[in-house]
């Protein structure tokens, strides 16, 4: 682990609880997937300070494979909204999370979900970030979140509980088959002992934070020039398969290029990044997988802030530098300038650099 700054709990209230008596944690993080990885940080800092507590975790159905094989997690209450086809099975649903017998319930995001079953749980603490004033008669403890990473600030809502964070990063727990999974995957795909993988996630769902298909390929392609024996897997899902295949019909170097045909699970996916040298791409929930397991990163910034990046030398990123960056905006009415200006040789040079320092 890397010397972060503490976050210190000097500058706030502590609640005047004793670990020995907390038995039951509830933990709210509804979604996105890369959100709910970041949130394994927390969940380890909890279970350090409580110790024999349950930690439950409610969440978002696509979300539970960020939170399998945790062994931080106790059970995980997940939200399938196909399931809660109305508001009575709803209302059930929260009533049976909520009345669990929790001495702790933590909502880090403060969403009509999350607030529903904070509201029913009359758990003595409920903690949660500043939230505007009409909600504030559902919590017990606020606290003022710290800027900075973003699994650094969620973790600073747990000041209150006298907890810090220092330098934790979020967990990705993979289990021995996973990995089979991946060794077997990637071998008949060609890659070798011989071979350096490089885990390539081109795609997002919003345009202001998608560098160019092209690019990618133009820049595998200097990677390759420079050092022949990488390999680079093309992560995509469901919806993204036009998006990856963008990058191998711009790349001149296609015998270096993996472009499965079947989608991967995100587990399955999370394996195949664990093998890698460094993963580079888009400011996704890959990229998050990649800093759960170990793995060095390099990110393309468009629309997004550098608050996203790990704080430490094995994980960088590169922007154009634009006045309006970021703008942390969905739409852009500029084209896109910040991405499509933003060359493959300036991500190249930055690139190597990079790879250099972490000694790839």
């Amino acid at each position: 682990m890397h010397s972060a700054p503490p976050v210190s709990s000097a500058e706030v209230s502590l609640i005047d609880i004793n670990p020995a008596d907390v038995r039951r944690i509830l933990v709210c993080q509804l979604r996105q997937i890369g959100d709910v990885l970041l949130a394994t940080a927390s969940l380890a800092l909890l279970k350090r300070r409580f110790p024999r507590a349950e930690i439950h975790v409610l969440t978002e159905k696509k979300c539970l494979p960020m939170l399998e094989n945790n062994p931080d997690v106790s059970k995980v209450w997940a939200i399938d909204k196909k399931q809660l086809t109305n508001l009575l099975k709803e209302m059930a649903f929260y009533w049976t999370v909520a009345r669990q017998g929790y001495d702790i319930v933590i909502d880090f995001q403060q969403l009509p979900r999350c607030r529903w079953v904070v509201g029913l749980s009359a758990a003595p603490v409920r903690l949660s970030y500043t939230p505007e004033w009409y909600n504030r008669w559902l919590f017990t403890h606020t606290v003022t979140p710290l800027d900075g990473y973003s699994a650094m600030a969620k973790a600073s809502v747990l000041r209150p509980l006298g907890i810090e964070w220092n330098g934790e990063r979020p967990r990705l727990y993979l289990t021995e088959a996973e990995k089979d999974f991946a060794a077997g995957y990637l071998a008949r795909y060609g890659v070798t002992a011989e071979h350096r993988l490089i885990t390539v996630d081109p795609t997002h769902r919003r345009a202001t934070r998608r560098w160019p298909a092209r690019h990618y390929g133009e820049l595998i392609a200097k990677a390759v020039e420079a050092q022949p024996d990488l390999r680079f897997l093309v992560l995509y899902g469901p919806g993204e398969l036009e998006e990856a295949k963008a990058v191998l019909d711009a790349c001149p170097c296609p015998e270096a290029v993996i472009l499965p045909d079947e989608i991967i699970s995100l587990r399955e996916m999370a394996a195949c990044i664990e093998r890698a040298v460094l993963h580079i791409g888009n400011c996704s929930s890959p990229r998050h997988m990649a800093v759960a397991l170990g793995v060095p990163t390099f990110i393309v910034l468009g629309a997004t802030s550098p608050a996203w990046t790990f704080p430490s030398p094995e994980h960088s990123q590169v922007f154009l530098g634009k006045e309006c960056q970021p703008c942390n905006k969905n739409t852009c009415d500029i084209g896109y300038a910040c991405l499509e200006g933003l060359s493959p040789d300036v991500v190249w040079q930055a690139m190597q650099a990079h790879m250099n320092e972490c000694g790839l």
